[in-house]
């Protein structure tokens, strides 16, 4: 059965508007967060899978940073190895960054990959110590800061070697990435997938990173979505505390990425089919975009 006029109008609408979009990003590298909802909702981890099939399909290079906080903590309560949190970063033990690695480097990057496959796409899953892609160092941590105290075999990014992703941005393969990393000492970490993201988007000069959430994006004291900032904005924004608490940190994240020449950070709505899509090919968008440009010149996408 054919389209009917209305609905003709609409699909042609959608394809045009996205057109500038295709041309202008052709070539371009996109780093993605995946977390949230949109790993453990099936339509929506299929949706994002068809999402990064797409972008690659039209000439982008999306790599791919994942999570898995749920799966983690799951794992460890089947093996009765009590979960902790401090500044909300979990404390991780050797026993525990084995549970991590696990969980992450097979069972979650694994379905990651599978997805992509079964939408048509190629990928391939590895973590951080795979061709020493990253090294890791432990976490820095401040006095009197929340998380100050001792969490363990937690991480961050001390360096990244990016042969394997060259490798890959210039072949069929979209690269999914788990947030693990061996350090020079020989110790395994455990690092927050936002932060994995957002120094591997400053590192290959991304044009975009975008942070997949459970919330529609930055809110405003009577909870609209805040979109078009700049990073003058935000810090502002931060120091009149309507950007407080567990969105700190990733706001932090994508703030970090931008001032290093990434264009631009978007923190969006991954409970929303297609997110990634609609952020990056529609005038609209669908949650929260940063960039460093001054005040008056910042333009979706």
């Amino acid at each position: 059965m054919s389209l009917n006029r209305t609905d003709a109008e609409q699909f042609a609408r959608v394809l045009t508007e996205s057109l500038p979009y295709i041309q202008r990003f052709t070539g371009k590298t996109m780093v993605i967060k995946f977390g949230g909802n949109a790993m453990t909702d099936p339509e929506l981890h299929e949706s994002f899978a068809r999402d990064v099939v797409l972008m690659k399909l039209v000439g982008m290079n999306p790599i791919v940073v994942h999570g898995g906080g749920p799966q983690i903590g799951q794992l460890l309560n089947r093996l009765g190895i009590e979960s902790r949190f401090v500044g909300g970063m979990r404390v991780t033990d050797e026993e525990t960054v084995d549970v991590v690695e696990m969980v992450l480097g097979a069972s979650v990057n694994k379905e990651i990959v599978d997805s992509i496959h079964r939408n048509g796409g190629r990928a391939v899953g590895i973590t951080g110590k795979d061709g020493e892609l990253i090294r890791a160092r432990a976490l820095t941590r401040h006095p009197g800061e929340a998380g100050a105290e001792d969490i363990g075999l937690v991480g961050e990014v001390e360096s990244v070697d990016t042969d394997i992703l060259t490798m890959l941005a210039n072949s069929d393969y979209i690269p999914v990435i788990a947030p693990v990393a061996g350090s020079a000492d020989g110790h395994t970490y455990n690092i927050n997938a936002d932060l994995v993201a957002g120094k591997l988007a400053e590192v290959l000069r991304a044009e975009k990173l975008m942070l997949l959430t459970n919330v529609t994006g930055l809110l405003d004291g009577d909870g609209r979505t805040l979109t078009g900032l700049t990073t003058q904005r935000v810090d502002e924004l931060i120091a009149d505390e309507v950007i407080t608490g567990g969105m700190l940190p990733k706001v932090r994240c994508a703030m970090d990425a931008v001032r290093a020449g990434v264009t631009s950070a978007h923190i969006i709505d991954g409970r929303v089919p297609h997110a990634t899509l609609l952020e990056i090919f529609s005038d609209e968008g669908i949650g929260t975009l940063i960039t460093n440009k001054t005040m008056g010149t910042v333009d979706r996408p």
